[in-house]
């Protein structure tokens, strides 16, 4: 099993980190729908403590991945190059990327200047990057929020054409999950 991509092939490395942070994705999603709902309590504090450590974690997988893309480059999309769908596919891996810095940052922002630490697993403070207000901690959830609605959007898009690419025959899907065609 090649670790590293080839011209036709996901390596490990790449489809690891892809379905790994899929999971995280798809947990932050549920576990901050559930955190929105509920008012902050000794009881549940640390699930908020969990959101913000995954969020952590994303937030520096994103960096690795555009790190690893350059140094074993992905393999071409399938299908015909320029069209529709492939710059479609492009334009929402590019959102994607931004979602996932934008969207991590925007929760540090919002906590820092909520004046509570912002923890690693209840074990490590990361410094805050926004000054105490309520101004900066009402404009940090609202971009929080905003951008995580535009994320469940370009996601449910990602999949649906990653479904339809697979029951047309091209083998995208099959191919990011077991590297091969």
């Amino acid at each position: 099993m090649a670790w590293r991509n080839t011209p036709t092939r996901f390596g490990l490395v790449t489809r690891v980190l892809h379905w790994g942070m899929a999971l995280a994705i798809i947990a932050m999603l549920v576990l901050g729908t559930r955190l929105e709902d509920m008012q902050p309590g000794l009881a549940n504090l640390w699930l908020y403590s969990l959101h913000k450590s995954i969020g952590l974690i994303l937030l520096a997988l994103v960096p690795v991945r555009l790190i690893w893309h350059r140094i074993s480059p992905p393999p071409a999309p399938q299908g015909t190059p320029g069209d529709w769908t492939t710059r479609l596919a492009r334009t929402a891996h590019r959102v994607f990327y931004l979602l996932l810095l934008a969207i991590p940052v925007s929760g540090w922002v919002a906590s820092s200047a909520s004046g509570l630490d912002v923890m690693l697993f209840d074990r490590w403070v990361i410094p805050p990057i926004a000054p105490v207000s309520e101004a900066w901690e009402n404009a940090g959830w609202a971009a929080h929020g905003l951008l995580t609605k535009l994320l469940m959007g370009v996601l449910a898009l990602h999949v649906l054409g990653a479904v339809k690419r697979q029951i047309d025959g091209d083998g995208t899907l099959t191919r990011m999950w077991r590297g091969q065609r």
